[in-house]
């Protein structure tokens, strides 16, 4: 019984652990390039499985027309971009490269996103 009680906190205990990671936190986010106004300012930032994340703009609009970026790894220090604008539909910014320079930035043909 004291077995049971013991499994059945340390599992309450992991799923608080992991509902915990999967909350936006709040960031510093520029994001420049494709033809629209640099965005700088606070962000909401959303940790994903192997890396990829996604930013969301606070007290601002949006960037540049996407209300969510999302950043997905798919391949060490290569990640496809999309956009999401507020009438639900999923652009394609492209391929993104992490920079060496500095590595909270990601970097595209015609675009550029850090996250602090």
């Amino acid at each position: 019984m004291k077995r049971i009680a013991v499994l059945i906190v340390s599992i309450v205990m992991m799923q608080q652990l992991l509902i915990e990671e999967a909350v936006a936190r709040s960031a510093r986010c520029v994001v420049v390039g494709a033809g629209a106004p640099p965005y700088q300012g606070k962000c909401e930032f959303s940790a994903e499985d192997g890396g990829s994340f996604s930013i969301t703009p606070v007290g601002k609009p949006a960037f540049g027309g996407a209300t969510q970026i999302s950043v997905a790894i798919v391949s060490p220090g290569v990640a496809e971009v999309r956009g999401l604008t507020r009438d639900g539909i999923n652009s394609r910014w492209g391929e993104a490269k992490r920079s060496k320079a500095d590595p909270a930035c990601w970097v595209g043909s015609d675009f550029k996103i850090c996250v602090y």
